[in-house]
């Protein structure tokens, strides 16, 4: 095995590693994103829960002109 090869080898390996990084990094942030989206469905269940115990009617006739 010549220089050559062995220098296109080592290139091709870090190249290699630095793609399984970017890869890494991405699907760490489908998993946050997932997270994130979960979290904001509790919370409007949540806050569907409080709204239903609301009085029936309430805001109703709320005036929102400016």
């Amino acid at each position: 095995m010549d220089v050559s090869s062995l220098a296109a080898a080592l290139v091709s390996a870090q190249a290699g590693r630095a793609q399984l990084a970017v890869a890494t990094k991405v699907m760490k942030m489908g998993i946050d994103s997932g997270k994130i989206a979960l979290q904001l469905l509790q919370a409007g269940q949540n806050n569907a829960g409080q709204l239903a115990n609301a009085a029936a009617g309430l805001g109703q006739n709320l005036d929102i002109t400016v």
